[in-house]
């Protein structure tokens, strides 16, 4: 269906044509007509399939721009999708002269009211930014017709379940409410009971291209040899671009040091780095000067970089949606993508579990040997040396160059040159993680298997080591910190909240603490 079919003015269809968009997509097809006509939607969709646009819409052709007042508001999970909403919705509604103002942890609460002040007829927010904002009474609810819940499960996985229902309480009980959910858990289900109206369903079937042109391996390891696993099998894969998963704020942290004393290019995002930071990471990222990005999955949702060429499941996610958005970050625009994951006997339920949902039975990979990851870095410091003997002058090092043809032979020399621009040296630094808590064991399906056995169902390591050049916790760890709240002395969103707010729970039973 084209977009001129379903009821959108002229300005909208300027800016929708500008955007290159033709067609809807299946969930923008049926949630537009539905919230054009009031109703309360609950959109079932994965990540990827035009949701922004599905609810954004409608919100926009409905806003009056005569009034200043805060008109809709949407909740998402992190700053990254907080800050791509309103990107998008901006784009969409400048010819309308709609304004849309972020808040979020992280950043200047005093620039975000100031910018408040001036007018938003659309906020788009964290929810613990929100919760500071209404306590501060900084943002007025009162008029907002339309309330969206984006990423639901994934706010919910957070912890972010009572900012959430505070929210609801805090507009009009006379609103229209749509959310938008990649998994429905049974929390869900009793907010659309709780506060929606006879809300629509919708179920969009989730893409399996995502994983189409993606080559996916699984690596059968112990869980202390999983990082020397994984730095041999970078030194054979080379990896362009790649992000490395990490379940926990403190893994992402301990993997980013290790990569860097073994001599790779890495640098780590997750939800205690201030929005400078991560804005920084993720520009040297897209420019190449870092290959390899540690994340955690809630700091990596909404981030839309392409050319990603690997991604690495260090710690396998404990739902195989979270798997599916990971190894979505590849494999894009046509392109060919590599994912690897490395797996425990213990975890081997997990895999089985991501091959159902995916449909798409991983291949093994044999961990490589030290000298197939010296010879990896050694293809790759030979080209480097290559470039560097036709770009070199020569005559400035005459002296120095003599003195060492006298003293030592062509062949060594070479050989010393390979060995400094590899940093084989490096290869062999000492470095160990802390222990992380397991995932639970599956109880159900494959007959409760030990640690240590034979969990893999017969499976052996084997086969394709992967590639060239070419490419040819949070969600899986629940961590109870929230993304946007950041530390309890910086700048999150509780730092400056006092005693304000409901009080909150000792425990939650959709929440798995992290052991950090």
């Amino acid at each position: 269906m084209k977009f001129s079919e379903l009821g959108l003015s002229e300005d909208l269809l300027t800016a929708i044509e500008k955007h290159g968009y033709v067609e809807a997509t299946p969930i923008q097809e049926k949630t537009i007509p539905l919230t054009m006509a009031g109703k309360d939607v609950i959109g079932q969709a994965q990540t990827g399939t035009g949701k922004t646009a599905a609810f954004g819409l409608p919100i926009l052709e409905m806003i009056d721009t005569d009034n200043r007042d805060v008109q809709a508001l949407i909740v998402s999970p992190t700053r990254e999708l907080a800050i791509q909403t309103q990107e998008e919705l901006f784009k969409l509604g400048r010819d309308k002269h709609v304004r849309v103002q972020a808040v979020f942890g992280g950043s200047d609460i005093r620039r975000q009211i100031t910018n408040l002040n001036h007018g938003a007829h659309i906020v788009v927010g964290t929810p613990g930014r929100l919760i500071d904002h209404i306590n501060r009474g900084t943002i007025k609810l009162g008029h907002v017709k339309t309330l969206v819940l984006d990423e639901a499960d994934e706010m919910l996985n957070m912890g972010f379940l009572e900012d959430i229902e505070s929210i609801l309480k805090a507009v009009p009980d006379k609103r229209q409410t749509l959310l938008f959910s990649a998994t429905m858990p049974p929390a869900i289900k009793r907010i659309g009971v709780q506060f929606m109206t006879d809300p629509e369903h919708i179920q969009i079937a989730a893409k399996e291209l995502t994983t189409d042109l993606v080559d996916q391996y699984y690596v059968r390891v112990r869980e202390n040899e999983k990082f020397d696993t994984l730095t041999r099998i970078l030194d054979v894969q080379q990896p362009e671009l790649a992000i490395l998963f990490g379940r926990t704020k403190r893994r992402v942290d301990e993997l980013t040091r290790g990569l860097e004393l073994r001599g790779f290019k890495a640098a780590g995002i997750h939800g205690d780095l201030t929005q400078q930071k991560r804005t920084q990471v993720l520009k040297q990222f897209k420019a190449k000067e870092i290959t390899i990005l540690v994340a955690t999955d809630v700091a990596a949702r909404g981030l839309d970089i392409s050319g990603v060429t690997h991604v690495y499941n260090f710690d396998i996610p404990q739902d195989p949606e979270s798997y599916v958005h990971r190894i979505g970050r590849t494999g894009r625009a046509g392109a060919h993508g590599n994912s690897v994951t490395f797996v425990t006997n213990a975890e081997m339920d997990y895999l089985k579990d991501i091959e159902k949902l995916t449909k798409k039975r991983m291949q093994p990979l044999k961990p490589a040997t030290r000298e197939e990851a010296i010879a990896g870095r050694l293809s790759v410091a030979a080209a480097d040396v290559e470039a560097a003997v036709s770009a070199v002058d020569s005559s400035i090092f005459a002296d120095a160059a003599a003195e060492l043809v006298e003293k030592y032979d062509a062949k060594t020399l070479a050989a010393a040159l390979l060995s400094a621009v590899a940093n084989v040296a490096l290869m062999d630094e000492s470095f160990s993680l802390s222990h992380e808590r397991p995932l639970p064991r599956k109880r159900s399906g494959f007959g409760g298997r030990r640690e240590g056995g034979n969990g893999g169902g017969g499976r052996r390591s084997g086969g394709y080591r992967g590639g060239d050049r070419r490419g040819g916790g949070d969600r899986g760890g629940r961590e109870r910190r929230s993304y946007d709240r950041g530390s309890r002395t910086g700048s999150g969103d509780r730092s400056q909240r006092g005693r304000s707010g409901a009080p909150r729970r000792s425990g939650r039973d959709f929440v798995i603490r992290n052991n950090d």
